[in-house]
């Protein structure tokens, strides 16, 4: 499974809300109430002429209409520009979001940081996925075959006996924006068992998800893997068996805050 190289026209948003210079500004603000979007292109005749932002809307001498305030010295992407291209444009002018046009100027999309953050999980993950996968047929000497695809819920097997409340609560954030990575899943006989992904997997029983976004390595016959006797052991078979602590944080959230703490007495 070979990196594939990703574009701009990938994961822009396209159907983006737009204003045209004439806009009133009081419908501005009302249209960020309403949307919670803190930024929106200003276009006219079809053509992108700029962008009018809640910081435009505070720090700049108060107009009437969106012309009056709006910037028009503009940074925007080409959508066949590579997503790579496009994270080191927005990093070194310290901006959250490029407007996308076409050779004729003309506003054909949106891309964002969170976008950014999406297209790094979805082209990191088949990587970790392939390497589980030629590790199960060489430890089974098997051929298996690979799935993108939603596993419904209640058939998930866990493995993993314990999971962190703070992360639970990252994850069902990631499921609500649609920015969760899939979790890794093995398909062995009729049983589905949960490898990567307790977190997602347990946020999405919560919120009664009926279905995983999973990676399925399909092993094609019906073998006893050594996590399935483990967990056998720990008495887990379901998402109630597996124990939230909610009273410890997760060991990287206390790690980062050990040494915060270690640099604060430093400094004294």
């Amino acid at each position: 499974m070979g990196e594939k190289k990703s574009f701009v026209k990938d994961y822009m948003t396209e159907n983006v809300i737009c204003v045209s210079p004439d806009t009133e500004t009081e419908k501005v603000i009302e249209l960020m109430k309403e949307s919670r979007h803190n930024s929106y292109p200003v276009v006219e005749n079809n053509k992108l002429v700029g962008m009018v932002t809640a910081f435009d809307v505070v720090s700049k001498e108060w107009a009437d209409k969106v012309s009056g305030i709006m910037s028009t010295k503009l940074v925007v992407a080409n959508q066949n520009l590579s997503i790579n291209d496009a994270s080191r444009v927005m990093f070194r002018r310290g901006i959250s979001r490029m407007p996308v046009v076409d050779s004729n100027g003309a506003l054909v999309g949106i891309i964002t940081n969170t976008d950014m953050v999406r297209s790094h999980i979805e082209r990191s993950t088949p990587n970790k996925v392939e390497y589980f996968k030629k590790t199960m047929e060489q430890l089974y000497g098997i051929k298996t075959t690979l799935k993108h695809m939603p596993v419904e819920t209640d058939k998930l097997r866990p493995t993993q006996d314990r999971v962190y409340a703070d992360e639970l609560e990252g994850r069902a954030y990631e499921l609500e924006k649609g920015l969760a990575e899939p979790a890794i899943v093995v398909k062995t006989g009729n049983r589905w068992i949960l490898v990567d992904g307790h977190h997602r997997a347990v946020a999405s029983a919560q919120k009664g998800y009926k279905t995983v976004d999973s990676y399925v390595v399909d092993l094609g016959k019906d073998i006893k893997l050594g996590m399935e006797k483990t967990a056998d052991k720990a008495g887990i078979r379901t998402f109630d068996d597996i124990e939230i602590i909610d009273d410890d944080k997760h060991p990287l959230i206390a790690l980062t805050e050990s040494l915060q703490n270690q640099e604060s007495k430093g400094d004294d």
